[in-house]
């Protein structure tokens, strides 16, 4: 101690304490500006990826300025402009609402003619005239028309009139067959067409339908469809493995004129049952799975949403996660540190060999449970034991760091899967099961109301089971569309795509 100073050496050379500290402090700085300088190297890198990789036509606006060519553009002086004033008289619309008009069906399609007697006795009745109901159907690329003539018939003695029935029509009513509603269906939420561009087409076949009937038809057709949509629900609740995922879905709204809410579809998969379908919610909130799992038993597995973390303490589920995220944040994390980042996906693609293993042997779930304790737990402890010693070596905010976190967090989910040989090693199957409604969300850009978004994810879970079980979506429509208005209630379990 001199002059009361403490003195530090280093490398020899004695210095100060204030001098020490002055150089920690510099040291401190340095750390600090290598750490942002490593962040934004990585926001970069992603922002790199975001407009040269997959969204490479992607239009971005720099604000520079306007470019010079070295030429000095003379302002124009001001000019005096001569005004004059004007006044006109306006008729004022009136506020009566107009009643729809139907119009005809068109008189060049070909004319499937159906004749209906009454199931009454009509000996020695006399006919007095006759019903002629008419819709549109389409079959097969052809639109035709399905016409019903019945006759009335006039009893003897006062017996009064008679006339056929009608077969059930999915619109009571209406004039468009069952054919027609799912080829529209299946136009909009299957091949992505809006219904103002079906109504382009429907006229190039000299066919004019108005938007807005179309918009009726469907909202319809979906009352007609609610009842085996809550039984569809009601049989994935009832499964005892779950996949979970949420997307948004921009909804136009009386509350934001002028923009759009910011809806979501929560999409449940049931691997095992082959099942989905879609619940539509007004915002991303946990109230949205804590309504729908309500009294439901057994596996969840789901990303690492917050929204989820309610149903680890739940008595009776059991919370899987998906390695797909985990390997997706070390494939960010290759730009920052390209060795880390390639041991990591390097031990996770042995896991997926494994599991392509297993698939391509076709093995049971319990042979696929003792591969998986053979092979995969050990490379699992492996790789987890390296995360941790790797976690102290690197910075919290760079890609590394944050995909080491990321995966550490959700561990003992990740690890889930090798208890059991029907839980999956991540969530891919209802990730897929998103794509129509992303396709979907770029053709349609957003949904007319809440309950019009309600009413395309039904559609879409109906869809999405078709397409899990290898079912022709557009014949399964009509011949549901066809049977339903006479389905026994009890039986609706009977119409569901399998």
């Amino acid at each position: 101690m001199q002059n009361g100073q403490e003195n530090h050496k280093n490398k020899g050379v004695f210095i100060t304490h204030e001098e020490y500290e002055r150089i920690q402090q510099i040291l401190a700085r340095d750390n600090e500006r290598e750490t942002e300088l490593l962040y934004l190297r990585q926001e970069l890198a992603q922002l790199k990826r975001m407009i040269f990789g997959s969204k490479s036509e992607r239009f971005i606006q720099e604000d520079t300025g306007q470019l010079s060519l070295g030429m000095d553009i003379p302002k124009q002086e001001s000019l005096e402009i001569e005004t004059e004033d004007l006044s006109f008289t306006r008729k004022k619309p009136s506020n009566q609402k107009k009643i729809p008009v139907r119009l005809p069906l068109p008189s060049h399609l070909r004319r499937e003619k159906h004749i209906i007697e009454p199931e009454e006795d009509i000996t020695g009745a006399k006919k007095i005239g006759e019903e002629l109901s008419e819709y549109l159907e389409y079959t097969e690329g052809t639109f035709h028309v399905v016409q019903y003539k019945r006759p009335k018939y006039v009893l003897p003695n006062e017996g009064g009139i008679v006339i056929g029935e009608l077969p059930s029509l999915p619109i009571p009513k209406g004039n468009a067959g069952p054919g027609l509603l799912s080829h529209i269906l299946i136009s909009k939420f299957q091949d992505h067409l809006p219904f103002y561009r079906q109504v382009q087409m429907f006229k190039r076949s000299d066919i004019t339908i108005a938007e807005s009937t179309i918009s009726g038809w469907f909202s319809s057709t979906c009352r007609l469809l609610d009842p085996l949509y809550e039984k569809l629900i009601e049989k994935v609740k009832q499964s005892d493995y779950l996949m979970a995922d949420e997307t948004p879905i921009p909804v136009l709204t009386k509350d934001k004129p002028g923009a759009t809410h910011k809806g979501y579809y929560w999409d449940y998969y049931s691997p095992v049952d082959k099942l989905l379908c879609f619940d539509y919610r007004k915002g991303r909130g946990r109230e949205g799975p804590r309504e729908f799992l309500e009294g439901f038993q057994g596996a969840l597995q789901t990303d690492g949403y917050a929204a989820y973390n309610e149903f680890e303490k739940r008595e009776g589920i059991t919370l899987l996660a998906c390695l797909a995220h985990s390997r997706r944040k070390f494939d960010i994390a290759k730009d920052n540190d390209p060795g880390r980042a390639a041991y990591a996906l390097k031990n996770i693609q042995e896991l997926y060999k494994i599991e392509q293993e297993a698939s391509e042997q076709e093995l049971t779930f319990e042979q696929r449970k003792e591969l998986r304790q053979k092979e995969s737990v050990p490379i699992l402890a492996e790789l987890e034991a390296w995360m941790r010693d790797q976690l102290t070596q690197v910075l919290p905010k760079s890609a590394i760091g944050k995909a080491i976190t990321y995966t550490l967090k959700l561990w003992k989910r990740l690890v889930r899967y090798t208890e059991d040989g029907r839980w999956e090693i991540d969530n891919n199957l209802i990730e897929n099961s998103i794509r129509p409604l992303t396709l979907g969300r770029k053709n349609h850009l957003f949904a007319g109301s809440h309950e019009g978004a309600r009413n395309a994810a039904m559609i879409y879970s109906f869809l999405g089971t078709c397409k899990i079980n290898n079912v022709e979506p557009s014949a399964w429509l009509k011949n549901v569309l066809t049977r339903i208005s006479d389905h026994s209630i009890q039986k609706l379990e009977e119409l569901l795509p399998r």
